[in-house]
């Protein structure tokens, strides 16, 4: 059991270090270098395991595991974040300065829609426990679309171009940036810059992803203070993440099949959890089905860290081959 005034001290001392980062890219809008991006996903990484060392104190290892591991789970997840991220940036062309903002006010917008996804989930589990078999095939449907050989970026792409031409009819927006400010004077003439239709175009890509990514947490954990701080975390470590790897993302070709060997896990460990604990009259006569196991913590956390690991892995040794045989051609 997590004692109350944790959870309402990690709340606070999470929204204060939230509004220290945003205030500082607010103020010094800069293109990090690999060193500082290294440092800053360095600092964010040890955060979480500090805070996972705080759970096991005040709550216990069993607790702590469930952190890391649904920590472990969000941020492999997130990952596939960025490739949507750069084709958003791209798309737009935000001036590189200050994508760092973009990608903080998204990360913003993301909290505050898991949030409310997490509350969503949290409530139909409690109320609906059968809910475990829809989130269990969903993850594996998600899975098949994931190993998809086009990946499914691209269709990311045309569902924000649809919402950017509903955003437009709207209201009325420049074509030019204003440095990195949301409203602008064109003519005389108030108008938003499309810095707003980057920060509704990332805000709709966070929860397309919140609704692939929550249901997987829900197998390591039901803990809402888990679910949530895990999210926070991991997509607090993520615009760094984004700097970090740069040009790097275009050679991680087998990304896409790393995680949909986690979804599709987390899907079957879903389904399982969900046959131990069956409420269903029409399954097994309404009774739990005692040979459907639940899948400990460490196992899913040494198949999320193996898959992110031989994927990227073999990523960039098909990169370093390609690049070797454009060489001696």
């Amino acid at each position: 059991m997590i004692p109350l005034w944790f959870e309402i001290t990690s709340f606070i001392v999470l929204t204060l270090i939230l509004i220290a980062d945003l205030t500082l890219i607010r103020l010094r809008p800069h293109i990090p270098s690999t060193k500082e991006s290294t440092l800053w996903v360095l600092f964010y990484v040890t955060l979480a395991f500090v805070f996972a060392g705080l759970l096991w104190w005040v709550a216990g290892g069993a607790i702590a595991g469930e952190f890391v591991t649904g920590w472990a789970l969000e941020y492999s997840l997130s990952i596939d974040n960025l490739f949507v991220f750069v084709l958003i940036m791209t798309q737009f062309s935000v001036p590189r300065r200050y994508q760092q903002q973009v990608l903080m006010v998204g990360i913003m917008i993301a909290i505050i829609l898991r949030g409310l996804f997490i509350l969503a989930g949290v409530a139909l589990i409690e109320h609906f426990s059968p809910i475990f078999y829809i989130f269990g095939a969903f993850l594996i449907w998600t899975a098949i679309r994931q190993a998809m050989p086009e990946g499914d970026h691209e269709g990311e792409a045309q569902r924000e171009n649809f919402m950017v031409r509903v955003v437009r009819r709207f209201i009325d927006v420049s074509d030019e940036y204003d440095e990195g400010k949301l409203r602008t004077v064109v003519d005389g003439k108030r108008m938003w810059t499309p810095m707003i239709i980057v920060f509704v175009a990332i805000g709709v890509t966070d929860l397309m992803f919140a609704i692939d990514s929550i249901p997987a947490i829900f197998s390591i954990t039901q803990n809402g203070f888990i679910v949530f701080t895990a999210n926070i975390f991991a997509l607090m470590g993520l615009r760094q993440l984004y700097f970090l790897l740069g040009d790097l993302l275009d050679r991680l070709r087998y990304l896409h099949y790393g995680i949909a060997v986690i979804l599709g896990f987390i899907g079957v460990k879903l389904i399982l959890h969900a046959m131990n604990h069956n409420e269903l009259p029409f399954v097994n006569g309404g009774r739990p089905i005692e040979w459907a196991p639940d899948i400990p913590i460490w196992m899913s956390l040494t198949v999320i860290l193996v898959s992110m690991v031989v994927a990227t892995t073999a990523s960039l040794i098909a990169a370093a081959r390609d690049k070797r045989a454009a060489v001696s051609e």
